[in-house]
């Protein structure tokens, strides 16, 4: 079965829809505060036209989602899939950013939970690249039990830490939350 990478996926929190053209201005507004990107390996992106190109990847990917607050409607960030290999069972989650009124883990935690149990209905590994300074997400994709799996050598010739996640340490890291450590477990809509 080919994978999904538009899917429509509603948490408690926050809503996941496909990443539209029109979508530019409303992320925009989100992206463009610099605070965001220090520690992120193209601190620029808050740059209008830096993030512009950044958008356009995200069109042309196919598995680009919008994220909005439910309570709110506001936009307040992005992800996407990409890199679907389906002779390795794999797909990579990356290219997040949230609003910064929106990090703490909550908001993340829904996002990556709705996420991976999405793509798990078709793979058996998610894999996450990293820049190796990007502390705050080394630390997010630890917190859902992502494992460091090696590193790499990106497109532009950066160097990238790579995590892993599988079934088994989701359902651990779900089990988890839906024990009081968090918000209850997500169930994605279709």
């Amino acid at each position: 079965m080919p994978f999904d990478g538009q899917p429509m996926l509603r948490g408690s929190l926050l809503e996941l829809r496909p990443l539209r053209s029109d979508d530019f201005a409303a992320l925009y507004r989100v992206a463009a505060d610099p605070l965001m990107w220090a520690l992120h390996p193209n601190p620029d992106r808050y740059q209008e036209p830096v993030f512009r190109a950044f958008f356009e990847q995200g069109l042309a990917c196919g598995g680009a989602l919008l994220a909005t607050d439910v309570a709110t409607r506001q936009v307040i960030g992005t992800s996407r899939f990409d890199r679907y290999d389906e002779a390795r069972n794999e797909i990579e989650i990356g290219w997040t950013f949230l609003a910064r009124s929106h990090w703490g883990g909550v908001y993340n935690g829904e996002m990556k939970q709705l996420m991976l149990a999405h793509a798990f209905r078709y793979v058996k590994r998610v894999v996450f690249v990293v820049g190796p300074g990007n502390l705050r997400s080394r630390r997010a994709l630890e917190k859902i039990g992502a494992t460091h799996c090696g590193s790499r050598t990106d497109d532009n010739g950066e160097p990238r830490v790579l995590y892993e996640i599988t079934p088994p340490a989701f359902d651990r890291w779900v089990a988890k939350r839906s024990d009081g450590a968090n918000e209850p477990p997500v169930r994605p809509s279709k």
